[in-house]
C-alpha cells in the first residue's frame, strides 16, 4: 500500500461545490487575510481527501472497477483475509489522525460540511473495525443477502460493472475467478473460526444459501453467467482467441463450480447442524452490542430499538387508517383484511406475464420522465435501464433494485425487478418501487452524486443508508405530487409500501433486540398490510439476514420530509422544491444530522436574500 505524502497533494485540482462566501465587514486586508487562510486549509483538507481515497482504491480494486477504472482489474482484492483488515483500520486511524491537524475554524461553509461529513464517516468506520465487532462479524461471511457468491455470478458474466472490450479484459476475468475462488475458501475457514468461538450464523440463512449453491451448481457449465463472456466476443476477436478463451472459460467455470461445491457440502455437512436455530441478534452471543453499533451507523442517529420500535407501532396505525380510508373509496364492503385478501387474489392485480411487467415499468419510466422537470432542477446524464433479475437469482432477491452506471454516463444505471413468483408481484406496487428504485429515487440521488466531480471522492462514491434509502422513500412521496396516487389503486399500492417501510421498524427491532421469531414477524407483517405471503417472508428473511439496514428507510424519509416541511413553512412562497430538491441531492449522501445543518443554513440564506 502507497501512503502518498499530503504535502505533494497540495496541488490538487478539484474542488467542493461552491457556497456563499463567508463575510468580513472589517476592511478590504481582513477580507483577503481570511480567504487566503481558508484557501490554504482547503488545500490541506483536499489534499487529505485526496490521497484517503487514493488508499481506499489500492485496496479495493472492485471499486475501482464500479468507477470505471481498470488499472487493477485482475484482482477482486484480499477480502476476509487479516492484511485486509487491518490495513483498513490503519488507513482510518490516519485519515483521523490528519484531519485533526486541520483547523475547521478556517474553513469555508462548504468545506465545513465535507470536513463534518469525511470525520463522521471516518470515525464510524473505526467503530465497526474493533477486534470486539470484526469477531462478531466477519466468522459469518456469508448469508443469503451477504456474500460474495450472490454479487460474483452477474459481475463476471459480462452484463455487470466489469467491462468485455478488449482481450485483457478478458483475461483479467479468467484472474479474478482467481481471487474468487480463494475467497470462497477463506469463507469456509472464518465459519471454522466462529465454530470455535461460539458466534453463528442462523440456521435459517444458512439454509438458504445452502439452496442458493444448489441452485448454481445445477446449471449447465454452457449455460452458467460465469460462460455468457464467451458468447458475446468482440467482432475483432481472432478464431484462435475465441478458441482458446472458451476452454479457459470452461476449465475456470469448473474450477468454480468444485468451489460452489465445497462451499455448499461443508455448510449442508457441519455447519448448519450447530447453526442459531434463534434468527435475532440479540441472541447471539455480543448481538446487543452488535446491533446498537448497527442501529447508530444505519440511521445516522441517536437511537434506541425501544424508542424505534415505538414510532413503527405508530406509523403502522396511522397508515392503517389511511387504508381504511381508501377501502371506503373504492367501495369495498368488509374488514380490512378481506380487503387485502381481495387485491391479493383479484386477478386484476397480478401481471398477465413477464413481458407485460416488463412493458409496465417502461410505460410508468416514460410518464415519469414527461413529469420529472416540473420538480427538479439537476437531472443524471447517466440513463436509465429497466430489467428483470436473472432468474437465476430472482427467488432469493428484493422486490426491486438499483445498480449505478459509470460516473460518465457510458454505462447506465439499472432498474432491476423481481418476476420471480408472478401471481405475488402485484400491480399496485408498480409505480412507487420505480419511482424508489428509479427516476427519481436511488437513479437520481446516486447518479447525481457520482457525477459531481465537484465533490471529493468519498461523498461521490460513499452514501449513508439513511440518506440513500430515506431519499428513495421520499421520492415515493412525490407521486402525489405528480398525479399517479390520483388512481386508488396505485395509491394502495403506494400506502401498502408504506406500511412495509413502518413495518420494518416493528419488525427489526422485534426480531434484533425483543426476541420475535420468523413466524411472528411473519404474523405481524401479513396482519397488517395487504403484501402476500411470499412477499412477507422475503421481507422478514432479509431482516434477519442484513440486521439494522431496514430501518434507514423510514427513519431518513422522515428527515427528509421534517426539513422540506421547516423550509416550506420558513419561506413560505418564496420556498422553491427544486432548489430544495438541488440542495438535497447536491452534495451526496450526507448523514442526517449534517444535512440538516446544511438545510437550516440554506433556509436562513434565503431569508436574507
Amino acid at each position: 500500500m502507497t501512503f502518498t505524502r499530503i504535502a505533494l497533494l497540495a496541488t490538487a485540482t478539484f474542488s467542493l461545490a461552491s457556497s456563499p462566501a463567508l463575510a468580513d465587514h472589517h476592511g478590504g486586508e481582513s477580507t483577503t487575510a481570511t480567504a487566503s487562510a481558508e484557501q490554504a486549509e482547503g488545500e490541506k483538507l483536499r489534499a487529505l481527501f485526496a490521497d484517503a481515497d487514493a488508499r481506499g482504491l489500492d485496496l479495493s480494486p472492485v471499486g475501482r472497477l464500479f468507477r470505471g477504472d481498470d488499472s487493477q482489474a485482475d484482482r477482486l482484492g484480499d477480502f476476509l483475509t487479516d492484511g485486509l483488515f487491518l490495513a483498513g483500520r490503519t488507513d482510518t486511524q490516519l485519515n483521523l489522525a490528519l484531519l485533526s491537524q486541520i483547523d475547521r475554524s478556517k474553513l469555508n461553509a462548504t468545506d465545513q460540511l465535507a470536513y463534518d461529513v469525511f470525520k463522521y464517516n471516518e470515525e464510524q468506520s473505526l467503530k465497526g473495525a474493533s477486534d470486539e465487532i470484526r469477531a462478531l462479524t466477519e466468522v459469518r461471511p456469508v448469508n443469503h443477502f451477504s456474500g460474495f457468491h450472490t454479487f460474483y455470478p452477474n459481475f463476471a458474466s459480462g452484463k455487470g460493472a466489469a467491462p468485455f472490450r478488449t482481450l485483457k479484459n478478458y483475461e483479467d476475468n479468467l484472474s479474478r475467478h482467481d481471487d474468487y475462488i480463494v475467497i470462497g475458501d477463506r469463507a469456509i475457514k472464518r465459519f471454522r473460526e466462529g465454530m470455535d468461538s461460539g458466534v453463528f450464523e442462523t440456521k435459517l440463512t444458512i439454509g438458504n444459501v445452502i439452496e442458493q449453491l444448489t441452485i448454481q451448481i445445477e446449471i449447465p457449465i454452457e449455460e452458467s453467467q460465469f460462460m455468457r463472456p464467451v458468447s458475446m466476443f468482440p467482432e475483432d476477436f481472432s478464431e484462435e482467441d475465441r478458441e482458446r478463451l472458451t476452454a479457459a472459460y470452461r476449465a475456470k467455470t469448473e474450477e468454480i463450480y468444485a468451489a460452489h461445491e465445497r462451499m455448499r457440502d461443508f455448510l449442508r455437512d457441519e455447519y448448519i447442524a450447530v447453526a442459531r436455530d434463534s434468527v435475532g441478534l440479540s441472541q447471539m452471543k455480543g448481538g446487543d452490542t452488535l446491533y446498537q453499533l448497527l442501529i447508530e451507523q444505519t440511521t445516522t442517529l441517536p437511537l434506541t430499538a425501544d424508542y424505534i420500535h415505538e414510532l413503527g407501532l405508530s406509523e403502522v396505525a396511522r397508515v392503517k387508517g389511511e387504508l381504511e380510508k381508501l377501502k371506503k373509496e373504492v367501495g369495498f364492503e368488509g374488514t380490512l383484511t378481506e380487503f387485502f385478501d381481495y387485491v391479493r387474489t383479484d386477478a386484476q392485480f397480478k401481471p398477465e406475464s413477464r413481458e407485460a411487467l416488463t412493458q409496465s415499468y417502461y410505460d410508468i419510466g416514460k410518464e415519469v420522465d414527461e413529469r420529472i422537470g416540473e420538480y427538479f432542477s439537476l437531472m443524471p446524464k447517466s440513463e436509465l435501464e429497466i430489467r428483470p433479475y436473472d432468474p437465476a437469482i430472482e427467488q432469493f432477491s428484493a422486490g426491486g433494485s438499483y445498480q449505478a452506471g459509470t460516473p460518465d454516463g457510458s454505462r447506465p444505471g439499472v432498474f432491476y425487478f423481481n418476476a420471480y413468483d408472478l401471481p405475488s408481484r402485484l400491480t399496485t406496487g408498480n409505480v412507487t418501487l420505480y419511482l424508489h428504485e428509479g427516476a427519481p429515487g436511488h437513479h437520481f440521488q446516486i447518479s447525481l452524486a457520482r457525477e459531481n466531480e465537484a465533490l471529493p471522492a468519498f461523498m461521490r462514491f460513499g452514501g449513508t443508508t439513511a440518506f440513500v434509502e430515506g431519499w428513495a422513500l421520499y421520492a415515493e412521496t412525490l407521486g402525489y405530487e405528480m398525479g399517479f396516487f390520483e388512481d386508488p389503486w396505485n395509491r394502495y399500492g403506494t400506502l401498502q409500501d408504506e406500511q412495509m417501510r413502518a413495518m420494518r421498524l416493528v419488525v427489526d427491532t422485534g426480531l434484533h433486540a425483543k426476541g420475535w421469531t420468523r413466524e411472528q414477524a411473519i404474523d405481524f407483517m401479513l396482519e397488517n398490510s395487504g403484501m402476500t405471503r411470499t412477499e412477507v417472508v422475503s421481507e422478514v428473511e432479509r431482516y434477519i439476514a442484513i440486521p439494522s439496514q431496514a430501518l434507514a428507510y423510514k427513519i431518513g424519509a422522515l428527515k427528509i420530509q421534517e426539513l422540506r416541511q421547516r423550509a416550506s413553512d420558513t419561506l413560505g412562497d418564496d420556498f422553491d422544491m427544486k432548489e430544495f430538491h438541488a440542495q438535497v441531492l447536491g452534495t451526496g449522501g450526507l448523514p442526517l444530522a449534517v444535512l440538516e445543518q446544511k438545510i437550516d443554513r440554506w433556509i436562513a440564506s434565503q431569508q436574507g436574500g
